[in-house]
């Protein structure tokens, strides 16, 4: 039976996280048939995407019941992100495990399809990429100002405190303290940074 609620996304999830259980189905209702889809575009295979449809929900739970989803009124991007991380953890995990039998007769390289698994690497790294932009963008000015300096244009520390007028322990800091920005930004926003 449809439950039938106007509340928007959010006020739907701080509705959910104050104890209304029944609204989550509301919020599920609403956007499963684009979360599905996405997945199952992506993995070519219903079963896949049923469980992987089915992880992301556990987690969307898990984190909205833990607290530690912070709504910025993007749920549904929030969602779709993670059933992205999820498709490319299968992806990874698919080649990672792989079963390979050789014979005099048969070598797994006359069927294995390479043009395939490059694909796969290069929408991994181009999501990664991608990713990191983003949170690079949401650095402080000073650590985003390092954290290029040192990466993108490969200036050296001291290059770095002279173009900024600082000292090379406070360029060091500052990059330090980008990184760990980074992780975290990625770690409360679901986001995989590594191919592996």
């Amino acid at each position: 039976m449809q439950y039938k609620d106007n509340r928007t996304d959010q006020e739907l999830v701080l509705a959910y996280q104050g104890g209304e259980q029944k609204v989550f189905q509301v919020l599920l209702e609403r956007h499963q048939q684009k979360v599905f889809n996405y997945i199952l575009s992506m993995v070519k295979d219903t079963t896949v995407a049923d469980d992987i449809f089915q992880d992301t929900f556990v987690k969307v739970v898990n984190t909205l019941r833990s607290g530690s989803y912070h709504d910025e009124g993007k749920f549904i991007q929030w969602v779709m992100r993670i059933a992205h991380n999820l498709v490319i953890d299968y992806a990874r995990k698919g080649q990672k495990f792989r079963m390979v039998y050789d014979s005099n007769e048969y070598s797994v390289f006359d069927t294995l399809n390479t043009s395939e698994f490059n694909m796969q690497d290069k929408m991994i790294k181009a999501q990664i990429y991608k990713d990191i932009r983003y949170l690079v963008k949401q650095l402080p000015k000073e650590q985003r100002r390092v954290l290029i300096m040192r990466h993108y244009a490969n200036m050296s520390f001291k290059e770095i405190a002279e173009r900024t007028g600082v000292s090379i322990n406070t360029a060091l800091g500052r990059m330090r303290y980008a990184l760990i920005n980074i992780r975290r930004m990625a770690e409360e926003k679901s986001m995989s940074l590594s191919m592996s």
